[in-house]
């Protein structure tokens, strides 16, 4: 099991991993239309082209024996979505196959972006998730994340309600 950041070279295997995480993850809580919208908008070629270059992004693989397993992104600067502090660092995705659920993969990605953050000098690390993921929100309370606001996620036509969740590291 291995961590490695992924560059220009890999973004087939990030727009697969993308969305089979993606869907595993919410596609029985939402319609199939807002499903097929989200995934071919925010894993296009040139969505993830743009991101994979931007300076101030980066994505992380988890690999288990040459297989992509799980991912991370991460982003500081203007290229946080809401919130551009520049002490902070924006945690946007960990996602991981649910075939590797309770491996502690989750749990891994998540560690790199700690490190990250400590490595860029920030105050705090802020994400959002949704409100009715609550494996995910429990992995981030027991992590140290706390709420601190709520903010609207549109999928396809649902707006959804995402809680905003900050962890300090000074």
């Amino acid at each position: 099991m291995k961590i490695r950041k992924a560059n220009i070279q890999d973004i087939e295997r990030l727009k697969e991993i993308g969305k089979r995480t993606f869907y595993e993850t919410f596609s029985s809580d939402n319609s199939q239309e807002d499903m097929t919208v989200y995934l071919e908008n925010g894993f296009s070629t040139e969505k993830l082209t743009s991101e994979l270059t931007d300076p101030n992004a980066e994505f992380h693989f988890a690999e288990n024996e040459g297989e992509t397993i799980g991912y991370l992104k991460v982003n500081t600067g203007q290229s946080q979505t809401e919130i551009k502090d520049k002490n902070a660092l924006e945690l946007e995705r960990i996602y991981v196959l649910n075939d590797f659920h309770g491996q502690k993969i989750g749990q891994l990605l998540y560690n790199k972006a700690i490190e990250l953050a400590k490595a860029n000098d920030v105050d705090y690390v802020w994400l959002g998730v949704w409100e009715r993921n609550l494996r995910a929100i429990r992995f981030y309370e027991k992590n140290g994340f706390v709420p601190f606001d709520k903010h609207i996620f549109k999928l396809g036509d649902d707006e959804q309600t995402d809680i905003m969740m900050k962890l300090y590291l000074k």
